[in-house]
């Protein structure tokens, strides 16, 4: 199980996929996760315990993005169990800025994850402690590194909403590797893709569900 630390992170609008690959390449960032299909799904209690404390638990499945779909998800996987929780001390990022000055542009959460065996039986264990699926939705993932810059983790997300970058890292380096990209401190979001799921809905005038891509877009 990896340490429990703090996440910082923004997310970054992508309106044009093939201009950002292409500054990826012009940067030599360094692809150190091929493009992968993740299946993730909140648990919460029926009365959204986790949700109105500003915490979630997640199960995520992830697949290599070729055959995810042949295969689609499967309960008997490995999986990566998570959870995120509110910042208690904003560690290490002080030196960088005020505290308010950090909420007010980055998100920072406590974070804690463990790789678990087996998807399926993860799932009945969280059942049986009262918490049940809340939500679903699926990305690919892309994940690059930019050289010279130490413990960034740039990730390029493509999902059922549109396409984002998602910059993890201590905030100097996320605030330079968003200079390299094109992008300043008025584009960082700090939405979850939940949020950006429902705001999507709304402007639709859809009745929000699981955040899924249609089956045509996983063969691609």
């Amino acid at each position: 199980m990896s340490p429990n630390h703090e996440e910082i992170e923004i997310k970054l609008r992508v309106p044009d996929v093939a201009a950002v690959r292409s500054r990826l390449k012009r940067l030599r960032a360094r692809e150190i996760s091929p493009r992968t299909y993740e299946s993730n799904t909140l648990y919460d209690t029926p009365q959204k315990h986790l949700r109105r404390h500003g915490q979630l638990i997640r199960i995520r499945i992830e697949l290599p993005a070729r055959i995810s779909a042949k295969k689609g998800p499967n309960e008997s996987a490995s999986a990566l169990l998570t959870f995120k929780g509110p910042s208690q001390l904003l560690r290490g990022v002080l030196k960088h800025g005020s505290k308010s000055e950090i909420r007010s542009h980055f998100k920072v959460r406590d974070e804690a994850e463990v790789r678990v065996t087996n998807a399926g039986e993860m799932a009945r264990i969280l059942r049986s402690l009262g918490l049940h699926p809340a939500f679903r939705y699926e990305k690919f993932r892309t994940t690059y590194a930019l050289p010279r810059i130490r413990g960034l983790k740039i990730e390029l997300d493509e999902t059922p909403v549109g396409i984002y970058l998602e910059l993890e890292g201590p905030v100097a380096a996320i605030d330079r590797g968003a200079r390299l990209l094109g992008y300043g401190r008025q584009d960082y979001l700090k939405a979850t893709y939940g949020s950006l799921y429902l705001a999507a809905c709304r402007r639709r005038g859809r009745k929000p569900g699981d955040m899924l891509f249609p089956p045509t877009k996983k063969s691609r």
